[in-house]
């Protein structure tokens, strides 16, 4: 062999420290070498939860006998509901439930405990918000097992003969908005965000930081254009590309997955243009950010990972903990989550979704009016 050929360690260890070095200066991309990891060993670690308690509840109750109240206290003792209300009429717990104010309304009928220390079997009603129904399968499961727990110290003494036989009380479960518990009605709107959230921020933040890197961004300026107008100009199309997405979304639903569509398709492409606007801004901030395409594609990653875990697509919302929750409902995606699904699922309108509405339009103007602000210094 050669003397010329032979791997002298000198060198590669000179490539090796080059290799260090230029990690050392490429600063953002050492982050996320770290951070990703990190924010992956949290989320899953300590996020995610598959079987979620404290679910809010309220409760329409037309009896204050001790039989109630037992049957009350278990259920709130079980962790799983947190009464947050008591609500006085049907249409008040139909409009809470629609809205996603609570998760399930207790519905105890009038002469409740005088029927059930008769033996007459009184009927126990529980209307459940079903839309997802991993975050109410587990709650609804125990509710036999509840009832009977509580009410086995009453039925002592004369109450003896009502224990051995049937169930004392009948429950009834009124499933709304997803009675079969179909996984898709529950997936396929959520994946309208989930593709709108990866594809609208990478495309503008690739698009921006290419022109950039090619100085035809420069060339862009120099003419008797304002840099709002070229900025504008340039993401009015990936709005129309959003509205394809939406549209081959919509149609999948209905014809492959036989998705409801009980509420107004022109209200769901209107919110639509507001989420999309609000992503198109995120990808004009990372292009701001990032020094090149590399790195806008990694600043993409890092906000995605977090969207599709932290806003109930994947996991149910409320088994988060108090501290990921607070990070979920920053994110459009959560939001955006909310209204997709109830209009569809639920037939809800612009009252119903004006509460989840306004979060979403609140960033994407905060983040649209930054991200111009700081593309201006860039470019000054």
């Amino acid at each position: 062999m050669k003397r010329g050929h032979r791997i002298s360690f000198a060198r590669l260890w000179g490539i090796v420290v080059k290799e260090f070095v230029q990690m050392k200066r490429d600063r953002l991309t050492f982050a996320m070498i770290l951070g990703i990891p990190l924010l992956q060993l949290t989320l899953f670690g300590y996020a995610i939860n598959s079987d979620p308690r404290h679910l809010p509840a309220a409760v329409l109750s037309a009896d204050q006998g001790p039989q109630s109240r037992a049957l009350l206290s278990a259920l709130r003792n079980s962790t799983y509901f947190h009464f947050v209300r008591e609500v006085r009429s049907e249409r008040e717990a139909r409009d809470a439930l629609a809205r996603g104010e609570v998760q399930f309304v207790i519905n105890i009928p009038e002469d409740f405990s005088r029927d059930l220390l008769r033996g007459d079997r009184p009927v126990l009603l529980v209307e459940a918000d079903a839309s997802d129904p991993a975050a109410t399968g587990n709650a609804l499961s125990s509710l036999g097992t509840l009832i009977r727990s509580a009410l086995q110290n009453d039925l002592k003494g004369p109450l003896a003969f009502l224990a051995p036989g049937a169930d004392p009380v009948e429950l009834r479960v009124h499933a709304l908005y997803n009675p079969e518990a179909v996984t898709q009605y529950n997936i396929v709107p959520g994946l309208m965000g989930v593709i709108l959230t990866m594809t609208m921020i990478m495309i503008t933040g690739l698009a921006m930081t290419r022109e950039r890197e090619r100085g035809t961004m420069e060339n862009l300026l120099s003419m008797p254009t304002r840099p709002t107008e070229v900025l504008v100009g340039k993401i009015v199309p990936y709005i129309v590309v959003g509205y394809i997405q939406v549209t081959v979304i919509l149609l999948a639903a209905h014809f492959l997955f036989h998705v409801p569509m009980r509420g107004s398709l022109p209200l769901l492409l209107l919110v639509a243009l507001v989420f999309i606007a609000a992503n198109l801004a995120m990808g004009i901030t990372f292009s701001t950010v990032a020094k090149n395409q590399l790195q806008a594609m990694q600043m993409t990653f890092f906000v995605f990972l977090p969207s599709i875990l932290l806003s109930g697509f994947m996991f149910p919302f409320r088994g988060m903990p108090h501290w990921a929750q607070v990070i979920g409902e920053v994110l459009p995606l959560t939001h955006f989550l909310r209204i997709v699904r109830g209009i569809l699922l639920k037939g809800n309108g612009l009252h119903e979704i004006l509460p989840e509405l306004w979060p979403i339009t609140l960033f994407a103007a905060v983040i649209l009016t930054l991200g111009i602000k700081r593309y201006r210094q860039t470019l000054d």
